[in-house]
């Protein structure tokens, strides 16, 4: 839904975490429970009846995986035999988040395009501007007309990636699922009416539709919203409040795509490294980095993923090209059982849960590429891409809604953020290029093909060799252009403490008993 934490969404983000520090030590929203700064009841209707939220920490979405943060050591883990010197081997941490357990589908994809047919029917711009490019098939000297025609819409091909999905496509797409997400939660909690999506899908167009920053930053702009008459939310007069708010714990986190950091500590999964991963809080793992595990699969630090018995001994672990001329192997005998991208569950999952991490297609992330970011960028949420935006309000100061029923939004000045600490620029994704202390200058079109549109792609793919296959290899390619090769998977940011819910925050340590001194004879 944005560039992470670049103005889309931070707004919200921000919010949702200040609401998590707020109710840790407010009050837990029981009956007549008490402000500690100011002695006031919680949900008091003599008190001004302000609620707080018991504490709850975000629940992953439909098809996430929640990922435990930490630090590793970001970039290459072999020979850089391209020469290429873009992934500088740099320790960095990330913090806890959620990612998809598989790639995106070609059913999932479907959904999206049934949606937007349903919604905006006659907009054929808003469709052409949708549809995955399936003449990414065609080779001069090849015959993929079937793929061309089939590989998207074919029912055998369900579950098999999309792929022909630009940068831009696979962002748009991650809005798209935001809404669903949330426009089912408040359906399920009366908030709205349950004719809602019925009336959405009847060409409804942007004024029909809902949309989550709409909902939150104007709810008089989205139909058929429903007062429920029974509601755990009050307003100041202690009647049931029709509209949810962030720090009600209702919305779930927006879907987006994850950074590249992000992308690669999942690919390692490296939780199992650890002999003994933290399950209570009398015990804790050891802070162990290996010796630089190269693929996604690998569970020690020989890459060698294997039981007692040796049945993985000499087994594709992934859907790659083992040479030129062979995709699959030999009939009787194929080695992973794919010609193309195949079943985003084939192959065994990482240590996290996740599928084809190394193989079956490259992957968007959100990042934009530059060569050199790994050693200039941040080493906590490391991520380049940020546009910082805000909200754009008409003349009347009213918000407006774009042709896809989503915010407008305009560029923040850099007249407006020259006096703060942290940065003086709206858009940096350009940051450090040409500057001294890089010594990196970027011309597109003269000396390389890296811009500003250069998004990063991760992972290696159906119709790649071995040394794709490692979470520390990147490539680029602009974000309006697609492949046979490249599809994606979405994340979603988490709140909260980072070994994720149940657990707290801080070392818990056991009550020392004085020791006794010795009797004297």
């Amino acid at each position: 839904m944005q560039k992470l934490l670049s103005g889309k969404n931070i707004l919200i983000v921000v919010a949702a975490a200040l609401t998590l520090s707020s109710c840790n030590k407010g009050g837990s929203g029981g009956k007549k429970a008490k402000s500690s700064v100011t002695g006031w009841n919680y949900d008091d209707k003599n008190m001004g009846n302000f609620h707080v939220t018991k504490m709850k920490y975000p629940k992953a979405g439909p098809g996430l995986v929640f990922i435990q943060g930490g630090s590793f050591v970001m970039g290459s883990k072999e020979e850089d035999v391209m020469g290429d010197w873009n992934n500088i081997p740099r320790k960095v941490t990330v913090p806890s988040f959620f990612i998809d357990e598989t790639e995106v589908a070609n059913v999932h994809y479907r959904e999206y395009l049934y949606w937007l047919e349903n919604t905006f029917s006659g907009d054929t711009a808003i469709m052409n501007k949708c549809l995955p490019d399936t003449l990414v098939w065609r080779e001069e000297l090849a015959y993929n007309e079937p793929y061309v025609e089939y590989y998207f819409r074919y029912p055998s091909y369900n579950y098999y990636p999309v792929v022909g999905v630009s940068w831009q496509q696979a962002h748009d797409f991650c809005i798209w699922r935001t809404d669903r997400v949330n426009e089912l939660n408040l359906l399920k909690k009366g908030y709205l009416k349950k004719d809602a999506p019925k009336k959405e899908m009847k060409g409804s167009g942007s004024s029909g539709s809902f949309n989550t920053e709409t909902y939150l930053m104007n709810p008089d702009l989205i139909q058929n919203r429903n007062k429920p008459r029974k509601s755990d939310l009050k307003d100041i007069n202690n009647k049931p409040r029709g509209v949810v708010r962030i720090e009600d714990g209702i919305m779930n986190m927006s879907y987006r795509l994850p950074t590249e950091a992000e992308w690669e500590y999942a690919a390692y999964g490296l939780l199992n490294q650890n002999p003994a991963p933290r399950t209570k809080e009398t015990k804790s793992g050891e802070e162990l980095r290996s010796n630089q595990q190269i693929y996604s699969w690998s569970k020690n630090p020989s890459g060698l993923r294997d039981n007692r018995h040796g049945t993985f001994q000499g087994k594709f672990l992934a859907n790659f090209k083992r040479g030129s001329g062979d995709n699959m192997g030999v009939a009787g005998g194929l080695n992973d059982r794919a010609a193309i991208p195949g079943n985003i569950t084939a192959f065994y999952p990482n240590a996290f849960g996740l599928y084809n991490m190394s193989g079956n297609v490259s992957e968007w992330v959100a990042d934009v590429y530059r060569a050199l970011t790994p050693t200039d960028g941040q080493d906590f949420n490391y991520f380049r891409g940020n546009k910082f935006q805000k909200y754009y309000k008409n003349s009347s100061g009213e918000y407006e809604r774009d042709s896809m029923g989503h915010l407008k939004k305009v560029d923040i000045s850099d007249e407006e953020v020259k006096n703060r600490t942290n940065y003086q620029r709206n858009n940096v994704i350009n940051y450090l290029d040409g500057d001294s202390i890089s010594g990196a200058v970027y011309a597109y079109g003269e000396s390389t093909l890296i811009n500003d549109k250069s998004r990063v792609v991760k992972g290696g793919s159906w119709n790649d060799r071995a040394y794709w296959l490692s979470p520390g290899s990147r490539r680029f390619l602009q974000e309006d252009q697609s492949t046979s090769t490249i599809g994606f998977r979405c994340a979603q940011t988490y709140l909260g403490a980072p070994e994720g819910p149940g657990f707290k925050e801080g070392n818990i340590f056991a009550k020392a008993r004085p020791s006794k001194g010795r009797k004297k004879k």
